[in-house]
This record gives C-alpha cells, sequence and structure tokens, in this order.
C-alpha cells in the first residue's frame, strides 16, 4: 500500500456510482418550476415530472421489480416513455423500450428472451399487444404484469390489456422519498435489440456508467445550453433516444413530444413550442426539406438538427442548409448508446465552398469526447489503416460507452469484442485530418468485375436527382461481372422520371462500372427509425449476401 492509499478509501461523501438518475432528481431540486415535459394539453414542471417518475417507481417496486428486472414498454414519445426512462433505472432495473411497429410475434420473442416482468403498453397498440402477449403466454410460458397508457392526445378508446391503468397507478402510490441510481454502475441500465437490418435482432446490455457519460457527451458535443426545447421527433425506443432523455433532465430542459412524426406536426410543434433542438434519421429531415415552404412560416428561432441512424446524403446536408437548419452528423450504434462519434466542425470549414462543406460535414469524424478509442483497423491483423483516406478498414470503438454486452448470447459478445474493440461491421478510411468516412458496410460493398463499389458512393449520386426521396443500391448476380448494381427508388411526391432519366445522371457523376443500369421503383422496406433494410432488398435482388 503506498501513502495515497492509506486512510484514503471511497466513502459515501467521496463516491457514488454514476447514474443519469441523478439528473433527475438535481432539476426537481433547481429547476423545479420550469416546464419539464409538453405533450399537447398537459404539461409537468420538473417537480411534476420527478413526483410522476417516482410515483411509477413505487408502483413499480409493489410488483417485486428491482435489481436486474426487465420491464418492457410499448409507447410513443409521450410523459409516459420519458417517465419510464427515470422510474425503472431508480430501482435498478432494466428497461427494455420495444419497437412500436414490430409484429406480436417478434415482440413475444423479444419479451421471451429478457424475461419481461412487467409490460407498459399504449392502448392504440393493444391489438398487436394482446396477440404478442398470447404468444408469449403459449410459446414462451411467461405472463407479464401489464399497465395501460390511454395517453391524452390518442383520439381512440383501445382495448384494456391489463389490470392496472397508468393514471390510477400513479394516484394509489406515493412517490418514492429519492430516485437512487444503483450500487454498482456496471449494472444494466437498458436492453435495446438491434433494428433488425440484418434480420437478426440481438439483446444489447448498456450500463448505467455508459448512459450517464453519453449523456453528457450529447450536450457537450452540441454545446447545449441550459433549457433546451427539445423536440422528440427520434423514437424513445431506439437506443433509449440516444440517452437524450437523460441529457435534458441534466439541462433542466422541456421535452416536447410528438406522438406522430408527420412534416406539419413537426413544424408546427417547432414553431409553437419555440423548439431549438430535435434528432432524426436521414429520412425524417428529407420528410422536412421535401415540405412546402409555408410549413415554415413564422419559425424564426435557430433551430439545430442532429442527423444519424444512416450515413446522410449529401443532397440531404445542402438541403438543410437551404432551410436554414444547423445539422451537425453524429455516428453511432445501438452497442454504443446512439451516437459515439461527431464530424466536429471546425472553423477554417466556413471558407470552403458549400459542396466541400458538405463533403466534410458528411464523414462519420471523431470520437466522442468521453469515449476513450475509436479507429478503422484491418480487422484480421488488428492494425490499424493508415490515415491516406483510401486504405479501408472496419470502424472499432473501446471506452466507456460501450455495451456490457449481448443478452445470452456469448458466442457473439466475444467476436464483436474481438482483440480488446468492438468491432461495428461499417468499412471505412482515416482521412489526412483523423476523421472517420464510412464507405460502406461490409455486406453491401458490391464486387463487380473484381471492381469494389460502394453502394453509398451510388446512393449519393442518386440523391443529387431532385425527383429522388429515398433509395438503396444492392447487388445483383450478373453472369457477366459476377455482381452488379441495382438501384430501388422512391420518388417524390408529383414527380415523374425514368430509369433511363437515372442513368444518364449516374453517368455524370459516377464511373462507368459504377452505374446501375438496373433501376426499380418500389417502396422501399425500412425500419421504424427509418433505416432502409437492405437485406430485404437482398432477397427482392436474390443476392448473393441475401442470406445473413
Amino acid at each position: 500500500m503506498n501513502i495515497y492509499e492509506q486512510d484514503l478509501g471511497k466513502t459515501a461523501a467521496n463516491f457514488v456510482a454514476l447514474s443519469p438518475v441523478s439528473f433527475v432528481e438535481r432539476s426537481a431540486e433547481v429547476f423545479a418550476d420550469l416546464e419539464a415535459v409538453v405533450h399537447g394539453r398537459r404539461r409537468y414542471s420538473w417537480r411534476q415530472t420527478r413526483d410522476r417518475s417516482a410515483r411509477l417507481a413505487a408502483a413499480l417496486a409493489t410488483f417485486g421489480v428491482g435489481r436486474g428486472t426487465t420491464v418492457s414498454v410499448t409507447l410513443h414519445n409521450t410523459p409516459e416513455m420519458v417517465e419510464a426512462h427515470y422510474a425503472v433505472p431508480a430501482l435498478n432495473a432494466v428497461l427494455n423500450t420495444l419497437n412500436t411497429r414490430l409484429d406480436a410475434a417478434l415482440l413475444a420473442w423479444q419479451m421471451a428472451h429478457c424475461e419481461t416482468a412487467v409490460l407498459i403498453t399504449d392502448r392504440e397498440l393493444a391489438p398487436t399487444m394482446s396477440a404478442a402477449l398470447r404468444l408469449l403466454r403459449d410459446e414462451h410460458g411467461r405472463t407479464p404484469i401489464v399497465v395501460d397508457v390511454c395517453d391524452s392526445e390518442y383520439g381512440g378508446a383501445g382495448e384494456r390489456l391489463g389490470a392496472h391503468e397508468y393514471e390510477a397507478l400513479l394516484g394509489a402510490h406515493e412517490p418514492m422519498g429519492h430516485l437512487n441510481g444503483p450500487q454498482d454502475e456496471w449494472d444494466a441500465i437498458a436492453v435495446s435489440y438491434t433494428s433488425g437490418t440484418t434480420g437478426d435482432p440481438k439483446g444489447v446490455v448498456t450500463h448505467h456508467r455508459g448512459a450517464y457519460l453519453n449523456a453528457v457527451c450529447n450536450a457537450a458535443t452540441w454545446t447545449m445550453p441550459h433549457f433546451p426545447r427539445y423536440l422528440w421527433t427520434l423514437p424513445m425506443f431506439h437506443c433509449n433516444g440516444w440517452c437524450f432523455p437523460w441529457t435534458v433532465a441534466m439541462l433542466g430542459g422541456t421535452h416536447v413530444c410528438l406522438r406522430k412524426v408527420e412534416a406539419e406536426a413537426i413544424f408546427d410543434a417547432i414553431r409553437s413550442e419555440r423548439v431549438d433542438h430535435y434528432c432524426a434519421a436521414p429520412i425524417v429531415h428529407n420528410l422536412l426539406i421535401a415540405a412546402p415552404d409555408s410549413m415554415r412560416t413564422g419559425i424564426t428561432q435557430k433551430v439545430r438538427a442532429m442527423v444519424a441512424g444512416a450515413a446522410p446524403p449529401a443532397a440531404m446536408i445542402e438541403g438543410m442548409s437551404r432551410i436554414g437548419f444547423d445539422i451537425t452528423h453524429v455516428y453511432g450504434l445501438t452497442e454504443v448508446y446512439g451516437p459515439a462519434s461527431v464530424a466536429v466542425r471546425r472553423a477554417s470549414w466556413r471558407e470552403e465552398s458549400l459542396s466541400e462543406q458538405t463533403r466534410l460535414n458528411g464523414r462519420q469524424g471523431v470520437r466522442y469526447a468521453l469515449e476513450e478509442g475509436m479507429t478503422v483497423m484491418d480487422a484480421k491483423t488488428m492494425r490499424e489503416v493508415p490515415a491516406d483516406g483510401e486504405t479501408m478498414g472496419e470502424i472499432m470503438f473501446r471506452g466507456n460507452i460501450v455495451m456490457n454486452g449481448y443478452l445470452k448470447n456469448a458466442k457473439a459478445t466475444a467476436e464483436a469484442f474481438a482483440g480488446g474493440w468492438f468491432h461495428t461491421g461499417d468499412l471505412a478510411v482515416i482521412e489526412a485530418d483523423r476523421y472517420v468516412k464510412i464507405r460502406d458496410r461490409s455486406k453491401d460493398i458490391i464486387i463487380s468485375g473484381g471492381e469494389n463499389i460502394s453502394s453509398l458512393e451510388v446512393e449519393d449520386a442518386l440523391y443529387r436527382h431532385a425527383a429522388v426521396l429515398a433509395c438503396a443500391v444492392v447487388a445483383r448476380p450478373d453472369p457477366k461481372w459476377g455482381e452488379a448494381p441495382v438501384a430501388f427508388i422512391e420518388l417524390r411526391a408529383g414527380v415523374e422520371v425514368d430509369a433511363a432519366d437515372l442513368v444518364a445522371h449516374c453517368k455524370a457523376l459516377l464511373a462507368g462500372y459504377k452505374v446501375p443500369r438496373d433501376i426499380r421503383f418500389e417502396a422501399i422496406p425500412k425500419t421504424s427509425t427509418g433505416k432502409i433494410q437492405k437485406f430485404q432488398l437482398r432477397e427482392r435482388a436474390k443476392s448473393a449476401a441475401a442470406i445473413e
């Protein structure tokens, strides 16, 4: 023992396990009167939000919820979803936010896999959840306690599935005296299932320490001031809303809830509630760009947007600039709590042309300040690739903002952490300034006549056509070249274009062998967070990588 260990141990006075639950208690203490949640006719202060969350926690405790118990929720972006993010971790229980667009069989499987003890569900979702609960009982032998939520902004009635109604349950319990965090910050705070873009969901277990640090990183990365007015366009079920439920609490901000993500509703909320921050996948930003200018009338405040969820096309970044919204590009995965890197904009970039600013801002960038490592490596040798902007490798992370691992899946966890780094599966280069740029997912590279074609590069070219609303490029078998690119296209409303026009457009921007000659105007399957499900498109195209 050295002198700095003598009589200098951890005590309750000098050490507390990190947990984002502490942010809620602080805001309730120092910003008690300020607005915390807005949802239609409902408005709650931080005192009221803390009180409601503490009542929910007290009620859940009577159900036996405690350390390691899973509480699942199927909720839209409503006050109840915010409260679940505060109440469940306060009991050291594990929050499982279920995707509201999943089918009954997958919902039942996920609840069985994470051993759901309590389910809180919106009555609008009752038809699907009723079927899921039957499957959960009949096929998996589990019968969770069910709490029904009838949201004030939901016009329908909706079937009651459980013995408990949310507001009555809160009213029947006195609030817990204090929303405590865990004794061990490594304890699980949430289990989130991968979005299904590969057809193989895994339960991503995250811990209190990581959630705390990423919530802080969100504020630092975005230089968010105190009291932001944050609009929930991003589903809170996706990576726990990228940890923003806790970021907003840390800053004493206001959650502006939005039940349905539609362009007019978004602009109305931004205008009426003076929203200044929101996050969304590229498809939502494109929705706003394509909306009539009249929808933006009356929005005079600076609006800052964050984009992630897929590599954003240059046309989207340029479009956000045109409508006057300030865009920050972040990159991450469920396994790193949502965003874990950012294209930090340097002052010198403002001197560049718009197209060069767009290129610079379109990169995945550099690691979050509290993420210990992010680089691009050769996955076989585990050596970093040179920062030449040409040599491709796999993006890897390590540090405190990386998951505990995959629930009940030791093999996948070991593979993901091979060599002491988290392997993302995304192929990228390191540019000379050390910023990372994704070239493609490893399964999305098209090898045509021995040449590698990045599907992202082709998609970026297609997005530059004014008629294209959404597109995705995958490989299809080709008797001569082995593989060839095929493009699936969704057009903007009221716009017509034919395949020949798009081929000619691509020829002006791409090398000849990269131009897709097979153009298909079809609906593109997407997850509820806006990610395009390429595995389904590969199946349509009969790609060699269709079976994953």
